[in-house]
């Protein structure tokens, strides 16, 4: 069983779920609480670093901000956004560099991680693996209706949150075999 498992009604029990959509300016987080095949908003917000900092320095915040969150919150199963090749090669690169900060991050707190594509979120989310920012956000608030979304990274990692409890029952299944 889970560490720190919450109990509810009926002894069913919740998940609690930290999305992220990494980035090195902004990293995009989320907290729902999965129940009963249910999904519920708990938070979500962005993690910002400063881009006058050294790239070690803005890691170290995202280290920092990342473990508060999950101080916080207390999750239980992590879900982020696999790396996409950018045209740009440094971008990709700094993408990278942020995600293994966030990995790193999730591993300390001993949590399962689970890695999604992009178009798997979308497609999750949206039905089309194509869907636009636009697209994603309004399905993200059709399907949490109690989210409070500040931005496109926000809404990026609530989506990540919600392919993942799309997924977690296969996933359970394939563990256990």
């Amino acid at each position: 069983m889970l560490k720190g498992l919450r109990e509810m009604q009926g002894g069913l029990y919740v998940i609690r779920i930290l999305a992220i959509d990494p980035g090195l300016n902004k990293t995009g987080w989320a907290i729902v609480d999965y129940k009963d095949n249910c999904t519920y908003f708990v938070a979500c917000g962005t993690i910002k670093t400063d881009s006058k900092n050294t790239l070690p320095q803005r890691l170290s915040d995202i280290h920092h901000q990342l473990e508060g969150i999950i101080v916080r919150f207390g999750p239980h199963e992590a879900a982020i956004e696999e790396t996409f090749v950018n045209k740009n090669p440094q971008s990709s690169l700094k993408l990278g560099h942020a995600r293994g900060a966030i990995i790193l991050t999730l591993s300390l707190a001993q949590l399962s991680i689970n890695e999604y594509s992009a178009t798997n979120i979308k497609k999750s989310v949206v039905g089309a693996g194509r869907a636009d920012k636009a697209q994603i956000e309004a399905m993200v608030k059709m399907l949490l209706p109690n989210a409070k979304i500040h931005g496109a990274d926000e809404a990026d990692a609530l989506a990540v949150a919600l392919c993942h409890c799309h997924h977690r029952n296969l996933h359970m299944l394939i563990k256990a075999s």
